[in-house]
This record gives structure tokens, C-alpha cells and sequence, in this order.
């Protein structure tokens, strides 16, 4: 089996080449190892179409934006479940996720969490079809972050990361495939304040967090073949309206750029292969920091493939008495950079500081998304004030 076409398969089928697409438009996701670490594993915002910002803090913000937790109360933990591609292996392969956070003197806390994401058995053949061996890939992330408030609305965020990626095991193609293993670090920031609009006192945020910025994974002996974390760009926003002790509601988007390099057009030859030779577009094969920098101008379609890299999330949560919770949203990813398109749903209850949250994916279109996607968490939230305690 091609160790690319290896490594995406058991990934979830999280990136795709959509190679049909990919020639006409000469346009391709990033290449990118660990995508796991993409996946929000918060039934709560996934149900709002992964736009995690606008969400009240709660330790499951470790996640995306861990500055969020120096807002979130005096402590809490979080466990997330979630099965995975039930359509293709039988409900085996599964994602779970936990978190914890603890805030001390009301200026500064600190959080962890482990995310692990099993895939199942998965057969490996070679180039003829034989079966050479069953597999059990599976890959993990463990995270301590450390978030404290620079005043009374704003808090900056520093987290560590280790990760590792068992995809695949034994000599294929000639090359020895082992574990990968990456250090990786975040960087966030948010911020929170009330307003007067449409109601009294409504709650409104901003954050901004990088994600994954680390070495590089290597799977196989061939110092020459890394692959890229997926580093993240996140900025989003949430707005809090009616804000009664009856009703409220949010509202929230999430914008997510990756900031790794986009894959060059490379020259065919006569009869219609890819060659080396890359005609437009930049080298993929350069170094973190230039990948960081350079991962808003080397898309070989220019402007538009750039806008295209962008990934949308949106959507709604009602609450009733903060006890019944109903949210909606979307999501959408261009079908050139990885296809993720899928409505969202969900319901919560609240029992004091503990909340069950169920969530329901509906993939539309040709989406890599696969059908009834189940995601469930349990949080206890300790501490946290129903406002939030902003102060003007």
C-alpha cells in the first residue's frame, strides 16, 4: 500500500485529494500528518457547527482556545465520546477526549487534557491486492496549557503538546514504517465584555488561538519524508442576545485557516503523471517557520485558492433556563481542500454544574463527513457564574 494513500485512509478520510477536482483545477488540500488533532471533540460546539469561540468557557476549551479557561469558573472536567466511521468498519473505530482545569486567585489556571483516536482494524495490502497484514492504528495527544487574564476581559493562553501517530507498521514500497512522534505548542488569546444591543447586558467575545505548531512527523526510515502537524489558524466570535432568565440565545462563527504549505502544480509528463518538476507554486518540502509564513501566498492558483484554504463554521444555541439547551449550525470546507460539509445538531440538559451534551452530524453534498456521526459529552463546570462575572 502507498504510504500517502495509507496515511489519509486511516486518518478518517479527514483530507482527501478529490483528485477528479484536484487535475481540472489543479488545486489540493495541504498535506498533513495527524489531522486527528482537527477534529472537535466538544459535543456543544459541534453542534453550532464547530464555531467553538462563542461558546461559554468550560474545560472542553482546551481544545481550541485554551485562554478561555481563565474565565470558566473555579474548576471542571469534561469527557467527550465520540464513535467514528461506523459506515466503514463496523463502529470500531472511536475518538474520546477529557479535560480538566483549575483556576487559582481568579487571574491565572492551568488545564490538561488526552485525546485519543482509535481506528479500528485496518487490512494492509500490497500493490496486487494480497493481504499482508491487520492493523490496529491509533494516535493520541496529551496537553498541559496555562492561561491567565491581562484584566477583567482579556486572557492570554501558552500550551504544550505531545503527540503520537501510530499508523502503520512492517516494510512497504522498501521503506520501514514506524510511529511518528511530535512536540507541538498553541498560542491564544481571547477576550469577553458585555453590551447594551438588541438587550441588556448581553454577552459578547472575540479569540484568536494558532494551534499545532511543532516538528514534524516522520513515518517511515527516510529522514527525507516528514509531513507537516496541522497547524491552525482560528479566529472567531460569538454574540449573546436576549440574555433573560428564561430565554438566551448565541450566536458565533469560526474562521480556521491552515498554515502549512499548499501543493504546488507540478509539470506531466506524456502520459499524464505528475513529475518533480513544479511548473507554479512553491516547494512544499521547506521548514516550519517558512511553512508558517508562506502558507498565505504560495497557493499555485493564487488569491482565490488562498480564500478557498478558508474553513467556515456558524451557528446557533438556544437555552431555556439554562437547563434545556437546543443548537444548529454548518459547516463548510471547499471541495478542492477537503470536502467537510455538514449541518448539525443538538440538544443539552444542565443539572446544576453538570451538562450532558448530544450531537448529530448530517453530511451534505459529497462530503468526506461520514452519516450518523455521534458526539457526546459530559461536563462539570465548577464555580462558573451564569454571566459570566463581566465587569465594565
Amino acid at each position: 500500500m502507498k504510504h500517502g494513500f495509507t496515511l489519509v485512509l486511516i486518518s478518517g478520510l479527514i483530507y482527501s485529494s478529490f483528485q477528479a477536482k484536484a487535475q481540472k483545477y489543479y488545486q489540493k488540500p495541504a498535506n498533513i500528518g495527524a489531522s486527528f488533532l482537527l477534529i472537535n471533540p466538544d459535543a456543544r460546539s459541534a453542534a453550532a457547527g464547530d464555531a467553538t469561540t462563542a461558546m461559554t468557557p468550560d474545560a472542553n476549551a482546551l481544545f481550541s482556545n485554551a485562554a478561555k479557561i481563565a474565565f470558566a469558573g473555579n474548576w471542571g472536567v469534561s469527557a467527550n465520546y465520540s464513535p467514528w466511521m461506523w459506515e466503514l468498519n463496523n463502529s470500531k473505530s472511536n475518538m474520546a477526549y477529557v479535560a480538566g482545569y483549575k483556576n487559582f486567585n481568579d487571574v491565572e489556571g492551568v488545564g490538561v487534557s488526552l485525546k485519543y483516536f482509535n481506528y479500528g482494524s485496518v487490512t494492509f495490502r500490497d500493490d496486487n491486492g494480497t493481504v499482508l497484514q491487520d492493523y490496529n492504528p491509533k494516535e493520541f495527544a496529551v496537553d498541559a496549557a496555562y492561561a491567565r487574564k491581562l484584566g477583567k476581559k482579556i486572557s492570554l493562553a501558552l500550551s504544550v503538546r505531545y503527540i503520537r501517530s501510530q499508523l502503520g507498521e512492517g516494510n512497504f514500497n522498501g521503506l520501514q514504517q514506524k510511529p511518528a512522534n511530535a512536540v507541538a505548542g498553541d498560542i491564544s488569546f481571547y477576550y469577553q465584555n458585555s453590551k447594551d444591543i438588541l438587550d441588556f447586558g448581553n454577552r459578547y467575545c472575540v479569540g484568536v488561538s494558532i494551534t499545532n505548531l511543532g516538528t514534524k512527523l516522520q513515518y517511515t526510515d527516510d529522514n527525507t519524508r516528514k509531513t507537516f502537524l496541522p497547524m491552525n489558524l482560528r479566529i472567531g466570535g460569538g454574540y449573546t442576545f436576549v440574555h433573560t432568565l428564561d430565554h438566551e440565545f448565541t450566536v458565533g462563527v469560526d474562521i480556521n485557516k491552515l498554515l502549512v504549505p499548499t501543493p504546488p502544480r507540478y509539470a506531466l509528463d506524456s502520459n499524464g503523471i505528475e513529475t518533480n518538476q513544479i511548473i507554479k507554486g512553491k516547494d512544499p518540502d521547506r521548514g516550519v517557520v517558512s511553512a508558517l509564513f508562506g502558507s498565505f501566498g504560495d497557493a499555485p492558483g493564487g488569491f482565490q485558492e488562498e480564500l478557498r484554504e478558508f474553513t467556515i463554521g456558524s451557528g446557533l444555541e438556544y437555552a431555556y433556563r439554562q437547563v434545556f439547551f437546543v443548537r444548529t449550525g454548518y459547516f463548510y470546507e471547499h471541495p478542492n481542500k477537503g470536502i467537510r460539509q455538514h449541518f448539525a445538531a443538538g440538544i443539552g440538559v444542565r443539572v446544576a454544574n453538570l451538562a450532558l451534551d448530544i450531537t448529530y452530524l448530517l453530511p451534505t453534498g459529497p462530503t468526506l463527513v461520514q452519516k450518523r456521526s455521534l458526539q457526546f459529552s459530559l461536563v462539570y463546570n465548577m464555580g462558573a457564574k451564569r454571566d459570566m462575572n463581566i465587569q465594565q
